[in-house]
């Protein structure tokens, strides 16, 4: 995209349609933006990223408010701004800041962008050593708990259309590690997992959502402790490549979750009651996922 200068405008001048008008330092200039999403409506969240033109270094980091608005002051000079969303294309301008003057207000819409090319249709296998399933927890009264399953297998059926494909997760409960022993017996213990009498956690789903870019939501039912509830992760799609052992297809996504604990009868008050200060009522869950194609043809790879 070629860049551009914005119209400047003198301080205290009201932008497009009387916006606001803001106050500056001594010696400063100010930029003011509205953003809007590809169809036109407010878009709060946006990432503004400014940086210098002569150092490159970062001046301002910041995101547009509930109404798609932003608004920075800076030291006069040249600068780039940046203004990202996830799945939109970014938008890019270079701006000339004059000490005392403000940049009109000034529209940005942001368009859709261009989405990762989707696997081909066929059986995709997830790869241990290159997968991993974690969690977040904060401790009760004290900082976050992080850990991860160690075991696991499932894979992906991709079809032809990707909102009709199916993916399954089958998790080793007893895999579970946080780094601390006595906490992860008790993680496995019948006071929680109870990895005797419930020795897998499984999620399956076969339904994929376009939620645009490389935004997905695959919404199933994640079974836990003997108790099955439904649950949306919130994937993002990482692309194929063609490349690893012998070049085999591969692709990547990352998908969360937030999970309540006690949606699974996992109820951390009688666990208080014991002395066992574990984790909080609820848990954040990370896939880093990542697939092979498996066909006839595909070699397999060395332990």
């Amino acid at each position: 995209m070629p860049l551009a200068l914005f119209r400047r405008k003198g301080a205290g001048s009201a932008g497009r349609g009387g916006g606001p008008v803001h106050s500056m330092p001594q010696g400063a200039g100010g930029v003011h933006c509205e953003v809007t999403d590809p169809f036109g409506q407010p878009m709060p969240g946006a990432e503004v990223t400014v940086t210098q033109s002569q150092s490159g270094r970062v001046s301002v980091k910041a995101t547009t408010d509930p109404f798609g608005l932003v608004f920075v002051t800076l030291q006069p000079g040249r600068y780039s701004i940046l203004i990202a969303a996830e799945g939109l294309e970014p938008f890019q301008q270079t701006v000339e800041i004059v000490a005392g003057e403000t940049l009109p207000l000034t529209g940005i819409q942001l368009h859709v962008g261009r989405s990762p090319e989707l696997p081909q249709p066929g059986t995709w296998m997830f790869d241990p050593p290159h997968t991993a399933i974690r969690f977040i927890a904060k401790h009760v009264g004290m900082a976050h708990v992080h850990g991860r399953f160690t075991s696991f297998e499932g894979g992906i059926q991709i079809a032809p259309d990707m909102a009709d494909s199916r993916v399954e997760v089958r998790i080793h409960a007893a895999s579970i590690t946080t780094g601390n022993n006595t906490r992860d017996n008790h993680l496995r213990s019948a006071d929680f997992l109870d990895v005797e009498n419930y020795p897998y956690i499984h999620f399956s789903s076969d339904r994929f959502i376009y939620r645009g870019g490389s935004k997905w939501t695959v919404q199933g039912a994640l079974t836990m402790h003997g108790v099955s509830r439904t649950v949306d992760l919130e994937t993002g799609y990482l692309g194929v490549v063609n490349g690893g052992y012998a070049e085999e297809l591969r692709c990547a996504a990352l998908a969360t979750a937030e999970l309540h604990r006690e949606d699974y009868t996992l109820n951390w008050r009688t666990m208080l009651a014991k002395g066992i200060a574990v984790v909080g009522p609820t848990v954040k869950l990370e896939m880093d996922l990542q697939a092979m194609h498996r066909s006839a043809d595909t070699p397999t790879p060395p332990e």
